[in-house]
This record gives structure tokens, sequence and C-alpha cells, in this order.
């Protein structure tokens, strides 16, 4: 299971409910002044999951307001951006001279190194969200651009903003089908689809208009489909391109760039993929050439001969070993 810290209100005596509270957002965001109506029997949740550097986590809460004042910055900034979903109930911030209301399916962007008041409210109904803190230095290919859209709401139904909040209801909602070692993975997961979106919202609103964003956010686009095509045997750069409309060469030199060329990273992603399901004890009955089918290899021997390329090791060899270890 993906390393998780789970919190609810009624493990707690009422009476220190808000102060556990408070200090579990203090870890998970930054020091911050807190207060609510609510705060004599407090009700709420809240399970962190820690996908490597990303940390995202599903929250319920009464409503209640948050404040972080320039002392409390000076007093510890984790140097944060923390994004979240409003998925029940409004949000209303001010940061940075920028005001601005959130409603249900809505994201907005929070930056850890300037002050800002936050309240959430949701009637007789606790509030819900789904909140991802980000460490600065992993969202640069944005840069301090991304402080622009501060005050301005996204959509999480539409779009980029549509594929993070499914992808982080999804992630959230069943965590028990992933491992603890999933957790990097799904974490980088996050990380291109909130680079995307950002790059994309801050050319939609003309805040960032470069040669070099653009390329980004294409290549953040061809990610995501390519992770969403993996068990498709058909999925080439040409089949990628004409998807994109772009040209084959063009997608060539967009992956100049890039660690791995398209056809190996696309290799390496299907490769990674059956691995872990070798090594996952639930699916130690399906036979390996199910596995690799699913993944994009139709052809047993082509699957063997790449698996073995890549680890140093047949399939069978591989499985044998990683359950023996889990044993």
């Amino acid at each position: 299971m993906v390393r998780e810290t789970v919190f609810r209100s009624e493990d707690v005596p009422a009476a220190d409910r808000f102060d556990y509270w408070r200090e579990l957002m203090i870890q998970t965001l930054a020091p911050l002044d807190m207060s609510s109506d609510h705060a004599g029997d407090f009700q709420a949740s809240m399970h962190l999951l820690e996908l490597g550097a990303v940390h995202v986590s599903p929250q319920t809460f009464q409503s209640m307001r948050f404040h972080r004042t320039p002392r409390l910055i000076r007093q510890s900034d984790p140097e944060l951006f923390h994004i979240s979903l409003v998925t029940r109930g409004s949000v209303g911030i001010v940061q940075r001279g920028q005001e601005a209301a959130y409603d249900t399916g809505d994201l907005c962007v929070l930056d850890s190194s300037w002050p800002f008041d936050c309240l959430a409210v949701s009637g007789r109904r606790p509030v819900e969200a789904v909140g991802v803190a980000v460490p600065r230095e992993m969202l640069a290919s944005a840069g301090n651009a991304v402080n622009k859209l501060i005050g301005h709401p996204i959509s999480g139904r539409e779009g980029f903003g549509a594929l993070l909040a499914q992808f982080l209801t999804g992630i959230t909602t069943d965590t028990g089908a992933f491992r603890s070692a999933d957790g990097p993975q799904l974490g980088t997961i996050v990380l291109d689809l909130l680079s995307g979106l950002l790059a994309h919202v801050l050319e939609a609103e003309k805040l960032l208009l470069t040669p070099e964003s653009h390329r980004r956010t294409l290549v953040l686009r061809i990610r995501s489909f390519v992770r969403s095509h993996l068990h498709d045997p058909q999925l080439t750069p040409r089949t990628i391109a004409a998807a994109h409309h772009i040209s084959i060469s063009y997608l060539h030199r967009l992956f100049q760039h890039e660690e791995e060329t398209i056809a190996a990273w696309i290799r390496h992603q299907r490769l990674d993929h059956a691995r872990r399901d070798l090594a996952d004890p639930a699916l130690r009955t399906t036979p390996i050439h199910a596995i690799a089918a699913r993944w994009g290899f139709p052809r047993a021997a082509d699957f063997t001969r790449a698996f073995r390329s890549a680890y140093g090791l047949p399939p069978k060899d591989y499985r044998h070993e990683a359950q023996r270890l889990t044993e």
C-alpha cells in the first residue's frame, strides 16, 4: 500500500480535535493561524498520501479560516506550491493582492512563501477537497509565472483540469490498489498532469508565451496520451503524431530535448508496467503472455527479448525472484 497517514477526528477526544487538526495542517502545508466556529468539537478527516516528494491529501473538515502571516513565513517556509481541488463547498482566498472565490470543481493555487487568508465554508455539511503539495523546485519549468495563477480559479471539469481531477479522485478513492513502491511513479504522473495544466492555463491567459513553454506543454500532452494507450500495440510515433496533428519529424524533434526518444520512452513505460505486474503477488497466476499483451507486447518472444535486455533476466525468472523476496 502507498505510504499513508490517516487522521479521523472521532479517534481524538473532542477537546483536542481542533488542536490536533491544526498541527496536522501545519505539518502538511506550513505554519498557519487557524480558527473555526466548530473548534469545541471539530469534525475532520485526512488521508495523507506520500507519493515521493509530492503529497496528496483528500480532506473533509468543518467551515474554518486559515491565515498565514509574514511572521509565520519568517518562522518557517517549506517553499511549496499547494494546489487544491474543491470537491464540496466553497473557498475564498486572498493572496498577493488577488481575491477569488472557488466553487466545487475548481482548482486553486497557493504559495507558502506569501501571506494568505483563506475561508472555507460548506453550510451544514463538511468542506471536501483534495490537496496537492509540491516543492517549488519541482515546478521549475513554470518558474515564477505559476504565482500569476493565484487568484485565478482553474476549472477541474474540462481539459487538463479534468484529467488531473480524475486522476486525484481515482488514486485517493482506492489506495489499497497501489503498493508502496508505486508512490514515486504516481507522484510523477501527478506532477506531469499538474505541469501540463499550469502551462496550458498560463498560455491560454497569455501569461507565458514562449517557444519552450509550447514545446513542454505539447510533450506533457503526448506523455499523457501515451500513458493512456500503452495497451494498444498499434501505438507508434506515427499514430501519436497523427493524434496530435503534427508531423513525425516534429515529434522526434520535440523529444530531442528529453532523456529518451519517444520510441524508447514508450518501450520503457511498457516494460516498467509489465515488470511491476510480474512482481505483484496478486497477479502471480496471470500468464506472462497476458501481462505482456496488456502492456502492448502481442508477441511473447518480443516481450521476453526486450525484458531480458532491460532487466538482465527473462520475465519468468524475474517473477520467480520477485515473489521469492516477498514470501
